[in-house]
């Protein structure tokens, strides 16, 4: 990491806490419009996202996929290809995967040395709203943007250590054990748990809901559901983690049934990945004057405290918990401290789960639609009709394209879409609402042939009623 030489008293117009999507984008928008930036940084540049979540992860179920497919490939499969046993060396999988975190870590030091913004090493602590200390560095801003991020949900009876572990120590795991836990059928597990299973791990989930990717309907999990079978993990439902005894090296993971009853499996790993948690300890936060909401920090639609000069972004400020709000918030929030007139005002924000299919919601979904009263109408198209899907595996295990519109307008307030390879797809879902595109504008678009984005368009014929390639 690039870094200031340390100094008494530093001074500035901004001053942003963590690099993470949200402030070394806060950082640079701040520094491109030509305010005096110092961010601070106590880790790597790039934050959780980038070393320690969103990319490092996406690098490993990668991997995995091509080590399940090759696998595949040891037998009589469809494409007549065959092929010997693979082996896996996962100490080059984790190499190839901290290469492309070092590469975007020292692409973003490079875009905030571009934009003239100086890099302060180290834990912010304030002592007040506009004062900090970094080390043996005090450091006193004209304005502030908090951008401190989120850490893993512990579970107080098993905490963090030994077998116990979070995404983080997940994604750097020296081997591939041979079986493990996970605590949690969210996103976060299931993303981590398939692609451990492709990797040759017995995964076993306990999940306290009554469904996987419970922040999902049922439509949209069940491919999921059939990909857990077809990879032999087993899914224990309504079922809660108490605890983990350790003895001559084996660990049991002891869990009870909704109705009470114990159960104990023996794992080597166990991962727990039931949520994050703004981080709000440790830096200060008690003393900026700064109102709260719950667990986050209140801010008004230009991410504003209630103390003048002091902003906040991403995950300390509230759901959705995700990298690209984060962005589009600090990026604004620059912006508003230079003067100009914006606000932090999405029609949407995409929610991706790249599970194994992909998983994509936007806007308005069906369960909205009954708590809201709303009428509505809806278009769907599945994978097995289209061409390109077939012949990329998309349409596997069932999949589909979901279009919601309001009755009267024909608005798109809703889009929700499962299958493989889909989540390039989310910019055009995301597009169409914030454009406040109409089923007829999306209808009448042509699109490209191959394509699976031309299954976005039958699903707004479908919900015209005028179908082309189904009924």
């Amino acid at each position: 990491m690039s870094t200031t030489p340390q100094s008494e008293n530093l001074t500035c117009d901004v001053l942003v806490v963590g690099s993470g999507p949200g402030g070394y984008v806060a950082a640079i928008r701040a520094g491109q419009v030509g305010l005096d930036t110092i961010l601070v940084e106590k880790d790597r540049l790039g934050g959780t996202c980038l070393i320690r979540g969103c990319i490092p992860s996406k690098a490993l179920i990668e991997a995995a996929e091509h080590f399940a497919k090759a696998n595949e490939n040891t037998t009589d499969n469809k494409f007549g290809i065959s092929a010997s046993t693979p082996t896996l060396d996962f100490s080059k999988t984790i190499a190839w995967k901290d290469g492309i975190t070092d590469q975007l870590s020292s692409g973003v030091a490079g875009l905030l040395k571009a934009a003239n913004v100086r890099v302060v090493e180290g834990w912010a602590k304030f002592e007040n709203a506009k004062s900090c200390t970094v080390d043996d560095t005090h450091i006193t801003a004209k304005n502030v943007i908090l951008a401190n991020g989120s850490v893993a949900v512990e579970i107080p009876s098993l905490p963090y250590g030994g077998p116990v572990i979070s995404s983080t120590e997940a994604l750097d795991l020296v081997e591939v054990p041979k079986t493990m836990a996970v605590i949690g059928a969210g996103y976060i597990g299931m993303e981590l748990g398939i692609a451990y299973s492709k990797l040759g791990c017995d995964v076993t989930f306990i999940e306290a809901s009554a469904n996987i990717l419970p922040g999902f309907d049922k439509q949209l999990s069940a491919p999921i559901a059939k990909t857990l079978r077809d990879l032999g993990i087993h899914v224990h439902k309504n079922c809660f983690a108490k605890s983990v005894s350790s003895k001559g090296g084996i660990h049991t993971l002891h869990f009870e049934t909704q109705k009470g009853e114990e159960q104990t499996l023996t794992v080597e790993k166990i991962l727990v990945t039931v949520g994050r948690k703004p981080c709000t300890q440790g830096w200060g936060l008690e003393n900026m004057a700064i109102d709260m909401d719950g667990q986050f920090v209140k801010v008004n639609d230009k991410c504003q405290t209630a103390m003048s000069g002091v902003y906040a972004i991403g995950d300390l400020v509230g759901e959705p918990m995700l990298a690209h709000k984060a962005t589009a918030q600090g990026e604004m929030v620059a912006e508003v401290i230079a003067g100009h007139k914006t606000s932090f005002n999405p029609a949407a924000i995409p929610a991706i789960c790249f599970s194994d299919p992909e998983i994509i919601s936007v806007g308005v979904t069906p369960q909205d639609v009954l708590d809201k009263g709303l009428e509505t109408i809806e278009g769907k198209f599945r994978w097995a009709a289209n061409g390109r899907a077939l012949t990329t595996g998309t349409a596997d295990g069932g999949g589909f394209i979901r279009i919601i519109a309001l009755q009267n307008t024909g608005r798109i307030i809703g889009i929700q879409a499962v299958g493989r390879h889909i989540s390039e797809l989310s910019g055009e879902f995301v597009l169409a609402i914030e454009m406040c595109s109409t089923l007829e504008d999306v209808a009448s678009t042509i699109h490209a042939h191959p394509s699976l984005s031309e299954a976005f368009m039958e699903a707004a014929l479908h919900a015209l009623g005028r179908p082309l390639h189904s009924t």
